[in-house]
């Protein structure tokens, strides 16, 4: 869903439907493998990042809008393509930062809402 598609019910009914896939996909491999939560969550980041790597995570947003870039493989594509401009506009050592400036904000989000339903919430047990 490019930006100059703007907002329509294909458009919704195309991201839910990719993301979607994305959280079936998911749940299989923990359903059927020996893999924990963390496990599939870290495959997930790995399996954008080389996705994002070989060129294939892009069209895939353009395509899906939400649908893939909330889930966590988008992660991972933040991170290629933070390292990537960094490299291109530091060299070596724009890899490092590059990748850090562009997980540094969906980080700091994930934090602090986590912090917010802690303080929020009382959790059981």
């Amino acid at each position: 869903m490019d930006a100059a598609t703007g907002l329509s019910l294909g458009g919704f009914v195309t991201a839910f439907v990719v993301g979607g896939l994305i959280c079936v996909l998911a749940q299989l491999v923990l359903d059927l493998t020996r893999l924990t939560g963390a496990h599939v969550m870290v495959l997930f980041v790995v399996l954008g990042a080389a996705a994002s790597g070989l060129g294939l995570y892009d069209p895939l947003i353009r395509f899906a809008g939400a649908g893939a870039s909330i889930p966590l493989p988008a992660f991972g594509h933040a991170l290629v393509q933070g390292m990537l401009k960094g490299a291109a506009s530091t060299g070596l050592s724009g890899l490092l930062s590059g990748g850090l400036s562009a997980a540094a904000l969906p980080l700091t989000v994930a934090i602090l809402f986590g912090l917010a339903m802690a303080l929020t919430f009382r959790p059981k047990g």
